[in-house]
């Protein structure tokens, strides 16, 4: 099924409530290498549930599952991009206020953009899901890019999709080095994302890659950790939001080197693989509060 234009601009889901509690909390932490010293007191506070802090990104996991399709417009028809040929973007997190280490909150998502890059060069695609509590008040706002290699041509603008956020030209103000463990996509996975080429050797082979590949939100994560570790000395109310675009896989194993700029209360950061020297998150930027 194609992408049809303007119509995809209003599917979106009905407003879905979950819960969350401490046990998901730590698990995502536990996902992005976060407690694997467990004398560690500073990074013990994520994975343990005295005083249990959030990290940030936890967010792309809480909220479990889509919420129920709107029903189609009268008139209006219903879009599908190729899924086998989609890949995942960009990604944003933007924390109206800190999260809670557990709560039941609502969520619903909507489509916001859809920009045709011609019939050879795909579609971008614009998400955006909105956290609310039970006062109706905004949580969380996540918006993802999803790019459809397959979905080009449809009709829609060429131009108008949000624009990358440019990291300094000097030499990065802190770089560091985090380790992956062999087994990290298989813990991460228990967030949620089930997709075999993170687990099965077979299917990762199919998918062109010569292992399973770590989940690239998990990559995510940890660019969040670097800033936790490096900026704002493990308190992740100062941190307000965060994005990245994806450029490449990380094999689990593999170090991951964060390069990270400060500007007053913006952060912005890369990270490559140190071992093969491939850079796997570009135009990166974490906004703090004061």
């Amino acid at each position: 099924m194609p992408i049809y234009y303007p119509d995809i601009l209003d599917q979106g889901t009905r407003p879905k409530t979950f819960s969350y509690g401490d046990k998901d909390v730590m698990l995502y932490a536990l996902g992005i290498g976060l407690g694997a010293d467990p004398m560690n007191e500073t990074e013990l506070a994520f994975v343990y549930e005295k005083g249990l802090k959030v990290v940030p990104t936890a967010a792309t996991v809480l909220a479990s599952g889509r919420g129920e399709p709107l029903p189609t417009k009268e008139g209006h028809r219903p879009s599908a991009p190729n899924y086998l040929m989609l890949v995942h973007g960009e990604q944003k997190v933007e924390l109206h206020r800190p999260l809670p280490s557990a709560g039941t909150f609502t969520a619903e998502s909507r489509t916001i953009g859809a920009f045709d890059k011609g019939k050879d060069k795909g579609a971008v695609l614009v998400s955006e899901t909105i956290w609310r509590d039970e006062a109706g008040e905004k949580v969380v706002t996540l918006t993802g890019s999803s790019f459809c290699r397959a979905d080009g041509g449809f009709g829609g603008p060429s131009e108008g999709a949000p624009e990358p956020h440019p990291v300094p030209a000097r030499k990065p103000d802190i770089s560091v080095d985090i380790a992956t463990r062999e087994d990290q996509a298989l813990l991460y996975r228990l967030n949620g994302d089930r997709n075999p080429l993170h687990s099965d050797p077979e299917s990762a082979r199919r998918s062109g890659f010569p292992r399973p590949i770590l989940h690239g939100l998990c990559t995510y994560g940890i660019t969040c950790r670097a800033v936790l570790q490096e900026i704002v000395d493990w308190n992740p109310e100062r941190i307000a939001s965060h994005q990245v675009r994806f450029s490449a896989p990380v094999f689990p194993g593999e170090t991951i080197t964060v390069d990270l700029w400060r500007d007053g209360n913006v952060i912005s950061f890369e990270a490559r693989v140190k071992e093969r020297g491939v850079t796997v998150i570009k135009n990166g930027k974490t906004v703090l509060r004061s």
